[in-house]
């Protein structure tokens, strides 16, 4: 019997060597296909589990999107929305004081461009995405289409969570972006930070673009990744625990916000009629002494304790 056991344990242990245990999932999504097709078809030439965020306004986004596609990457729709900061944006960028049809327009428009879409995430949208208003209409309008959103998480404290509540939207987070930092060391090292959160978390979701340093890294990193982490689609995740860390934003689009109240606003200062006399201190302590044995207080504790008094 003891021998029985022990030739189980020791199968045990050598299938638990031989079969790869995953520590971690890894999604990595590269935006802003549609603008560098040279670039675009070196992402389009890695592993297929690399997913692509195609422009739909781009001179090649429907091009990309079905090259991409036919080389089985999922496809999502890059969607331009408005951020805070002034610069330039692309054709159709969600606004939050869009109405839900403008807005619906636009998102029908998208899906017509960028051919087999599954999901969709923010293009830039710091100020969309921070607006409740702007993100419930546009998960309306996605709950039409059986699209998952992939929150770029532009800024910190995105509705994009509390948008999707009531809808069939499904939301995942971007934890890493890539390439913010256009040197192949800084990459490396976004790179492994995400490879790092995958293996702690269970999941994560690194975002990068089609610039030549980040495809370089990506031809060196993808191959050689840790035995414990897998490669997956954005959409292998849905399932995922999503944590909600934002704070309810309700400012209504287009209405300026309102200030805090002051308190003293209208309130007329006392000008004295004549230059103030330094008062002595004994004076002072005097006029303190009178105006605290003449409170209601005081005269309210003096009787109490006479009554005290008269108690066995």
């Amino acid at each position: 019997m003891l021998q029985f056991r022990h030739v189980v344990s020791s199968l045990a242990c050598a299938l638990a060597l031989a079969t790869p245990v995953y520590a971690g999932k890894l999604a990595i999504v590269i935006d802003d296909f549609g603008y560098r097709p040279h670039q675009e078809n070196q992402v389009i030439a890695l592993p297929a589990n690399i997913s692509v965020a195609v422009l739909p306004n781009a001179p090649h986004s429907h091009e990309m999107a079905t090259k991409a596609h036919n080389a089985g990457h999922e496809v999502l729709i890059h969607l331009p929305m408005a951020p805070l900061s002034k610069q330039p944006l692309e054709k159709d960028t969600l606004r939050p004081d869009m109405s839900s049809a403008e807005i619906e327009r636009i998102i029908r428009d998208a899906v017509n461009k960028v051919p087999y879409a599954v999901g969709l995430n923010n293009h830039m949208g710091s100020a969309m995405t921070s607006s409740l208003f702007g993100m419930q209409k546009v998960m309306q309008s996605l709950d039409q289409y059986n699209l998952y959103f992939l929150d770029s998480v532009t800024i910190g404290n995105s509705q994009s969570m509390r948008a999707a509540a009531g809808t069939k939207v499904k939301v995942i987070k971007r934890k890493v972006f890539l390439d913010d930092k256009q040197n192949e060391a800084d990459i490396r090292v976004q790179f492994n930070r995400a490879v790092a959160l995958a293996r702690r978390n269970g999941s994560a979701i690194a975002i990068g673009h089609p610039h030549p340093t980040t495809v370089r890294v990506l031809q060196q990193m993808v191959y050689n990744l840790p035995p414990d982490i897998t490669l997956v689609r954005p959409s292998s995740l849905l399932n995922e625990l999503q944590v909600d860390t934002s704070r309810p934003n309700n400012t209504v689009p287009g209405k300026p916000a309102e200030q805090p109240r002051n308190p003293f606003m209208g309130v007329k200062l006392c000008k004295p009629k004549k230059p103030l006399e330094p008062v002595h201190a004994t004076t002072y302590f005097a006029v303190l002494s009178d105006s605290i044995g003449e409170s209601t207080l005081v005269k309210y504790m003096k009787n109490q304790w006479q009554g005290w008094g008269q108690v066995r």
